[in-house]
């Protein structure tokens, strides 16, 4: 297994808008294994196949505190959403950035596991939140484009200022 690098904003690949995945196989199985490995180093909740440059509809998430309860989303895609839930988001292509959005409260989604298989999930709170920022990388949309022009700029002063002072 293998750290993946992470795209940060504002990474023209981020904007990138990922394809169906074709096929579940082992390229597939790896990825979303390095993808683990990934978010766990990092260390995050959530991590989609386009942070890490891989534009393929792959998405993973784990809330658990002992980071073994993985949800592995393939080619997700919302049936159903309802309410509104304001929620503190962060993201790891943006570190230090949180920011409160917008989101419906509960969703209902259908993907397919690293089995190939399909399957149906309702999700309420967090982990709603999650499955929706995660499925925005993979349109291509990046969390703080639900904020105002003023903090967008704000926020992305904020990061280069951070990258200048790692340099």
């Amino acid at each position: 297994m293998a750290i993946l690098p992470i795209l940060r904003y504002p990474d023209p690949r981020l904007r990138k808008v990922a394809k169906p995945v074709a096929v579940v196989d082992d390229e597939i199985r790896k990825l979303a294994r390095n993808m683990a490995e990934t978010m766990y180093a990092a260390p995050g909740v959530g991590l989609a196949a386009t942070q890490v440059d891989v534009h393929k509809q792959l998405i993973l998430i784990d809330l658990s505190e002992t980071r073994d309860e993985l949800l592995v989303l393939i080619n997700p895609h919302i049936l159903e959403s309802r309410g509104k839930s304001d929620c503190e988001e962060g993201c790891l292509s943006l570190p230090g950035i949180f920011e409160k959005i917008a989101r419906a409260e509960w969703v209902k989604v259908r993907a397919l596991d690293l089995d190939g298989k399909s399957f149906t999930t309702q999700a309420t709170g967090l982990l709603s939140v999650c499955i929706q920022h995660e499925m925005d990388h993979l349109k291509g949309k990046i969390f703080i484009e639900y904020l105002s022009r003023l903090k967008q700029t704000r926020i992305l002063s904020k990061l280069k200022k951070q990258q200048r002072q790692t340099l």
